[in-house]
């Protein structure tokens, strides 16, 4: 990617030039010509959000709302085929040299992301279609959580998004028989985890006689039944909605979804019953290092971070000795690792109660970091947040938390959710450092903040596209990078808590060596577990759900580290260089105030910073 330059500095480059050289912009003009790009940039990324409705939901917007989107491959290279024009006729538009700083900073993101579809295009066949978190789940989650119900019309749009799901679900197992026959399966295990996956999807009523009702069968009578009670719907047009949607679940969605689970089972005699890595696909080793540089926004090699996730790992467990004898523990550290893996005063009872307290204790934490934000962030997030459990369709014993955005404009929160169906698998010790990954000051907040940029006014507007778009490593390294914060801002006291923090940045730390290993090195599935097992105390079947999870999602966990690193990297710099100038809010400011980047795009913009405040 090209370098980016201030405004400031290309100014004085091009008066050095001589009589010759065409005259610098003046002024008024690079203020001119950087709102028309934003004006321009703001059209294009509306043409794009017309092509999903899904994505207009999640925004909170109410277009296409009976709508899925399209998951065709035509669709794809239709996609692909508009972002090329774009960028063609922006360059053809607009000079950077012509720009402000800001919106230098656009013009390059709105190129590279043209790069980066063009490198994720040609491996489009490579991910798993029905893998973790697949459409088979995925979009019964989308309408449970992002669909919102306020008048009659919504809730047959709703209806309409279920029949929906039927031609959807057809269309991704056409993909999914076009990459198996390039060669490019799940691993065997996968398979049984979609099968069960459809089988929880479809079982309670209106599917099932017993047992209860289905989890989107319960959302869509709840919100029909409230919209009634709100004097939104007679009582014989809520009697009338509810059997349409139990007609769409069980004419047109079930049939889909029997489909899907007929065409699994006949599959699942070709797929691999070993697991194994990228690297065993067609094309697995160039397919792996797209993968890795998609993730990481670096160049960096499989065997560079192989090696750097081994010296991270030893650098925690120095760290970890430290904090063995601080709770004065006589033994060695493997014999620690047991001890937190297995004592008992470190689980919370497996279940429904077990799991309510975890969720209470989450948001505990989380009340008492809000009080703390002033004094490091600049920028607070407006959207509220809540914990909550994953709904039963979907939730995995082990699974890994997650966070899903709320609306730009607050109307729907942001959710942290848990897997909570085991709660052996979720020790205390790590409870209230994931709340602060996942929460505040985590995603939530980066994630929040980025959204509500949108509504800001005045020269230094950005594009809509950059409140929106994401990088894994700029999202789970500012998820990391928070964990390590909250221990600096005076949280995480107690030896154990600390530990937590420490035992969730080695995780990180081993996801380097173990996702290298299964998809660049040849290691097994035992060998991973083996690993992740010797060099840490997370629970076993959180283990065996990770483990898996890399072996089915090719480089997306080497991001994580990598990003905290940089953003760490990026703040000690800042910190050395500042002295006394130096200020958390301002520099956080900074980080969270441009939307995600890239990391050497972040990188160059903090250290512009960095030059401007010392020259202050």
């Amino acid at each position: 990617m090209r370098a980016i330059i201030g405004a400031a500095a290309m100014l004085a480059v091009l008066a050095a030039c001589g009589p010759t050289e065409p005259a610098a912009p003046s002024a008024e003009a690079i203020a001119k010509n950087s709102a028309d790009l934003v004006a321009y940039l703001d059209a294009e990324y509306e043409e794009e959000l017309q092509s999903s409705p899904q994505e207009m939901t999640s925004q909170g917007r109410k277009e296409r709302y009976g709508e899925l989107d399209d998951r065709s491959e035509a669709a794809l290279i239709k996609d692909l085929e508009w972002r090329r024009e774009s960028v063609a006729d922006m360059k053809a538009k607009f000079t950077p040299e012509a720009l402000s700083e800001d919106a230098r900073l656009s013009y390059e993101i709105w190129e590279l992301e043209l790069a980066r579809a063009e490198k994720s295009a040609e491996f489009r066949r490579h991910r798993y279609i029905f893998g973790r978190n697949g459409a088979h789940t995925g979009l019964v989650n989308f309408i449970i959580n992002q669909h919102r119900v306020d008048e009659k019309s919504d809730v047959e749009a709703y209806i309409s998004r279920v029949a929906a799901i039927a031609p959807t679900l057809d269309t991704l197992i056409e993909r999914a028989k076009l990459a198996a026959g390039d060669g490019i399966r799940m691993p065997g295990f996968a398979y049984d985890q979609t099968t069960s996956e459809v089988q929880r999807v479809t079982t309670g009523f209106p599917f099932t006689r017993g047992g209860g009702e289905s989890a989107l069968y319960a959302d869509g009578a709840a919100k029909i039944k409230a919209l009634a009670e709100a004097g939104k719907l007679k009582p014989e047009e809520a009697v009338a909605l509810t059997e349409q949607l139990r007609l769409a679940m069980v004419d047109k969605m079930k049939p889909a979804y029997d489909r899907l689970a007929a065409w699994v089972a006949e599959d699942k005699v070709n797929a691999s019953a070993t697991p194994q890595g990228a690297g065993a696909l067609p094309n697995g080793e160039t397919y792996y290092n797209a993968m890795l540089s998609l993730m990481t926004t670096t160049e960096m090699t499989a065997d560079e971070i192989h090696q750097l996730g081994l010296s991270e790992v030893a650098r925690i467990q120095g760290e970890m000795e430290k904090v063995k004898e601080e709770a004065g523990f006589k033994g060695t550290l493997q014999e620690f690792f047991a001890f937190m893996r297995t004592d008992k005063q470190f689980y919370l009872p497996n279940n429904d109660a077990g799991a309510q307290q975890y969720i209470d204790l989450a948001t505990k934490h989380i009340e008492e970091m809000k009080l703390a934000l002033p004094k490091y962030f600049g920028r607070l997030p407006k959207a509220d947040l809540i914990v909550k459990r994953v709904e039963p369709y979907r939730e995995e014993p082990g699974g890994a938390q997650h966070y899903q955005s709320g609306t730009p404009d607050g109307s729907r929160p942001g959710i942290y959710y848990a897997h909570l169906s085991d709660m052996n698998a979720m020790p205390t010790y790590m409870l209230e450092d994931i709340a602060y990954h996942e929460g505040l000051p985590g995603h939530h907040m980066q994630i929040s903040i980025q959204q509500e940029l949108e509504a800001e006014t005045g020269p230094n507007k950005l594009p809509k596209f950059r409140t929106q778009y994401g990088y894994t490593a700029y999202s789970e390294g500012w998820g990391l990078y928070s964990e390590a914060l909250s221990k600096e801002m005076g949280f995480l006291k107690d030896p154990y808590s600390h530990y937590g923090q420490l035992s969730g940045e080695i995780w990180r730390a081993i996801r380097l060596v173990v996702d290298t290993g299964i998809h660049s090195k040849g290691w097994t599935e035992e060998q991973a577990v083996k690993y992740f097992t010797e060099n840490s105390s997370i629970a076993e079947g959180a283990i065996a759900s990770e483990v898996r999870r890399y072996i089915t999602t090719a480089g997306q966990a080497t991001a994580y580290k990598i990003g905290m690193i940089k953003l760490q990297q990026m703040r000690d710099k800042a910190r050395t260089e500042l002295g006394d100038k130096f200020s958390y809010p301002a520099f956080h400011d900074q980080i969270l105030g441009g939307g995600a980047l890239p990391m050497p795009v972040l990188e160059a913009k903090i250290d512009r910073w960095i030059a401007a405040q010392k020259k202050a």
